[in-house]
Formats: C-alpha cells, structure tokens, sequence
C-alpha cells in the first residue's frame, strides 16, 4: 500500500480554506474549481478501481458542499492509488486546483 498522506493533508488544507472563504470567494469561481478536481479525483478512482462503463460523473450538490466534496473524492481515490508517481500527480492536481480557486 502506498503513502498517501500528504495527498489528503493537501486535500484537507484545500477544503479548511474553502470553508473559511467568504461567500463570494466561492462564487466567483473557487467552488466550481473545487468541484471540477472532485469530479476528477471521483473520476480517477473509478478507473483505477476497473469499473466498467463511462465514469460515473460527482453531482453539483451546491458551493457549500464543495470541500465536502473534494474531501470524498481524495479518500476514494487514496484508496486504489497503487504507486508514488499516482499521489504525486494528484497532490499535484490539488495544488493546481486551489491556486486556480485563489484561496
């Protein structure tokens, strides 16, 4: 099994941030950030996992939800991630996402 600590610790200060961020921090654009690398970490999951069949696409349960969401996503995908090269590219994933949410 592979390390994935620091995976979800930067999905965990991702979602801390979200969570403190003002309303209209969220509508302007860190929400649907957040909830696009949801979508993506949910995404990858279902790959590695062997699913067949389209991936499954994360709802939009609304700004709110979105840390809850990223948070889900991460502990799913920790789950089947099989080496270090698989936690980098998703720290990496993260780290992208909320430069790009700007909190």
């Amino acid at each position: 099994m592979v390390d994935t600590t620091r995976l979800t610790q930067a999905v965990d200060h991702f979602a801390d941030r979200l969570r403190a961020a003002p309303q209209s921090r969220l509508q302007r654009g860190a929400a649907a950030e957040a909830l696009a690398l949801a979508r993506e970490l949910a995404r990858r999951a279902q790959l590695l996992e062997g699913r067949s069949g389209e991936p499954r696409e994360m709802p939009d349960a609304g700004m709110f939800a979105a840390a809850d969401q990223i948070t889900v996503a991460v502990h799913d995908l920790a789950l089947v991630l099989m080496d270090e090269g698989q936690v980098s590219e998703a720290v990496r994933l993260v780290e992208d996402a909320q430069k790009k949410a700007g909190v």
